[in-house]
């Protein structure tokens, strides 16, 4: 009797051919089961590498999807073309983005070139508009939003007033601060403000406790949203 003949009278179960999860046929004998967590790990991956899979102990973390920088447009808050035709002139208009007042510039149309009362009012008064425009789609976009309200407006100036001076509807301590940081550095960066970007700003009265002021556009009223009931210095 030859020794396969006597193997398989004795009753030894014989290999049967069995397909990997790799494409391949391997010999799988009916022994008892090892279920040792490590024996299984490393047959687990010897499978991998005999694959061409190379095994890692480290998760893949996939990196987000790039998202737009906020408080910028493309080409550095670009100008954005005023809506009139004829001659403009180009504007920083302050606008409010991640908790503080951020500019953003924008071409508004020139009424008048020489520095009259008139023209200085007209100017404030486009300025102001502009303020209470809603952001263009590209603003938006960047996250830029406006604190101005819609019925704010100025206001006809008192006798006595000096020539520099400007009054609002409401007095500008009133104001919501980023509403007041708005008006402020959007008024300075022009022939509004003095030497130092200082604008001078009050409302419709004159009352004792509600004088003209000096507002410059500093830091903390671009970035602090509790500076407009202190902010000014009485003129």
């Amino acid at each position: 009797m030859s020794t396969r003949e006597s193997r398989a009278d004795a009753g030894t179960p014989a290999s049967t051919g069995e397909r990997t999860a790799c494409g391949r046929t391997a010999g799988r004998r009916t022994a008892g089961r090892r279920t040792a967590v490590g024996v299984f790990a490393l047959v687990a991956a010897s499978m991998l590498a005999g694959c061409g899979i190379r095994g890692t102990a480290v998760p893949v973390k996939a990196e987000p999807a790039p998202t737009r920088v906020a408080c910028a447009q493309e080409g550095g808050n670009a100008v954005q073309p005023s809506p009139e035709g004829g001659t403009s002139v180009e504007h920083r208009i302050a606008l409010v983005c991640s908790g503080r007042v951020v500019d953003v510039r924008r071409k508004l149309a020139q009424e008048e070139d020489r520095p009259t009362a008139g023209a200085r009012y007209a100017l404030a008064r486009g300025l102001l508009a502009e303020l209470r425009k809603p952001p263009s789609e590209e603003e938006r976009e960047a996250g830029f939003t406006t604190d101005v309200p819609e019925d704010l407006e100025l206001g006809a100036p008192r006798p006595g007033d000096d020539g520099a001076a400007l009054r609002l509807n409401r007095h500008p301590n009133e104001l919501p601060s980023f509403t007041l940081a708005q008006v402020v550095c959007t008024f300075a960066d022009t022939t509004l403000g003095d030497a130092n970007r200082q604008v001078l700003l009050g409302g419709p009265d004159n009352e004792p406790n509600k004088p003209l002021k000096l507002y410059e556009c500093g830091t903390a009223l671009r970035t602090t949203v509790e500076t407009a009931e202190t902010a000014g210095v009485p003129f």
